[in-house]
């Protein structure tokens, strides 16, 4: 798998299944575990998407889970409604996330194949995140969720006057879902799932790639289950980078500020010429690593790419060890360029990564680990 796995025959899908630890070495196994996930994920969605949704909507009959007890203003935290309002808030800063997923390539905005039937079956009129985010009253375009993860909502332009995000793309007829659709159902139930980290910007960039692996499987069987598939391998590949996403842990040796220093100290050790010109730049590793490691450098490069990359970080049993690696591999590639250049033009190269061969960086990534 390090060396690239083979695109025919569905192999990656299932290559990064076993190393995501989301199937077993024991072949045996795959079928009674797979169908297990796949009810307990269906199960997520009757908890968390079904039942707070609207059912039965068009015979005019009202919110199910509305008591005398549990109003729209009652003020108790643990009331229904309150948590549907809380919802409302994480869903729409997804919403607008998944919506911009590879804005260069069609495929998140065709139609899936394997609409889910759970919820779009016109029996039950259950209500869509879609709608939900049409029909809700928070005022959307402004939830913005800063580095922290405090939501901030200011007001703007309510969401019946179809924001610009909405109308952007063709809406699909009843009855079809696009795949970013099914990207944002991923996430709103990891959030619902995790309420110690809930969604934070940025992991709809590592949950694409997953998902794309997963919804283009040749094998039609996997196929149909690529939401349920990806959600369990996201969750575990979240397991162990869920700390970069963490503000409060940055400075910790888990966090992510302890991760971007570890990039220049790894840097100094391989290239010190170069280290030392991009310290007396004061070009700081926050300026480009931050992205580049939690986001397992997936805005870096082309999806075909950043794919690729992801086989041989997955495939390593430190493999975070080694994406620092494959940072310094991109520093070094660039040497002759960052030792000539000023801030301005550095800044530039380390923010709109020139080389896009991914191949020559991983070969060097992989000479660098050799030669510790």
């Amino acid at each position: 798998c390090s060396t690239g796995i083979p695109f025919d025959g569905g192999l990656r899908c299932l290559c990064w299944k076993i190393l995501l630890n989301y199937l077993p070495l024991e072949k045996a196994l795959w079928s009674s575990l797979l169908k297990k996930q796949r009810d307990l994920y269906s199960q997520f969605l009757k908890e968390m998407i079904i039942q707070p949704g609207i059912a039965k909507a068009n015979l005019g009959v009202s919110r199910e889970d509305v008591t005398l007890e549990d109003h729209p203003l009652n003020p108790n935290p643990d009331s229904r409604w309150n948590t549907y309002f809380k919802d409302n808030e994480v869903l729409l800063q997804i919403d607008k996330d998944v919506r911009r997923l590879y804005p260069d390539m069609a495929f998140f905005q065709r139609p899936t194949d394997y609409p889910c039937l759970l919820i779009l079956d016109p029996q039950n009129e259950f209500e869509t995140l879609r709608r939900r985010v049409e029909q809700t009253t928070l005022k959307s375009q402004t939830v913005a969720r800063n580095r922290s993860g405090v939501t901030n909502v200011s007001s703007g332009s309510p969401l019946k006057s179809t924001p610009s995000s909405l109308s952007e793309y063709e809406v699909l007829p009843n009855g079809c879902e696009a795949h970013w659709e099914v990207v944002e159902r991923i996430l709103f139930i990891y959030a619902k799932l995790n309420p110690g980290i809930a969604y934070v910007q940025g992991m709809n960039e590592i949950v694409g790639p997953l998902y794309y692996t997963f919804a283009t499987d040749p094998n039609s069987e996997w196929k149909e289950h690529a939401e349920a598939d990806t959600f369990f391998c996201f969750t575990n590949l979240m397991a162990e980078i869920r700390d970069n996403f963490i503000k409060s842990l940055d400075d910790s040796q888990c966090g992510i500020t302890y991760k971007m220093e570890k990039v220049y100290s790894t840097l100094k050790e391989k290239d010190v010429e170069l280290y030392l010109k991009l310290q007396e730049q004061n070009i700081k590793p926050q300026f480009f690593a931050f992205r580049w490691l939690t986001l397992l450098l997936s805005q870096e490069f082309l999806l075909p790419d950043v794919i690729r990359i992801w086989d041989s970080l997955f495939a390593d049993d430190k493999r975070f060890d080694f994406l620092l690696l494959v940072c310094c591999a991109m520093l070094t590639l660039i040497r002759d360029q960052l030792l000539e250049g000023d801030f301005t033009l550095n800044m530039r190269l380390l923010q709109d990564y020139p080389i896009s061969d991914v191949h020559l960086i991983l070969k060097k990534a992989k000479e660098l680990q050799d030669s510790k």
